[in-house]
């Protein structure tokens, strides 16, 4: 899901986050995610030059906000055919969603702790 641009609001991100200031200047609600959501949840910010990054993991009650953000890989971090936009991003594939997990764990090596235990939680729940 859509977090905002990056350089305007990464510095000021916190787990439990709920909104973001948009380029307007005005503060924007982070939607609610969908039913159908239920079970890895990431969120993005735009860079300049159109890169898109992970910078946030959610599952279940457990919500972190990356130390160092991932730039997306579109065909190998969403599955072809998905592209984002202003609507949350809906990628049902269980093991596309454990790559683009363990890239965010690999490039948050120096602080992996809650993503671990996400991790582990999720391939308990998917049945991996």
């Amino acid at each position: 899901m859509y977090h905002g641009g990056y350089e305007r609001n990464f510095g000021r991100f916190t787990s439990g986050s709920t909104s973001f200031e948009g380029t307007d200047g005005n503060v924007h609600a982070i939607p609610a995610w969908p039913a159908s959501a239920d079970g890895l949840r990431f969120g993005y910010m735009e860079k300049q030059g159109k890169k898109f990054c992970v910078v946030r993991v959610s599952f279940g009650a457990t919500d972190v906000v990356l130390a160092n953000d991932l730039v997306l890989d579109p065909g190998r971090h969403l599955g072809f055919g998905h592209r984002l936009g202003p609507e949350p991003t809906l990628v049902e594939d269980d093991q596309v969603a454990l790559t683009l997990l363990e890239d965010v764990i690999k490039k948050n090596a120096d602080t992996p702790g809650a993503l671990l235990t996400i991790r582990d939680s999720y391939k308990k729940a998917a049945g991996l």
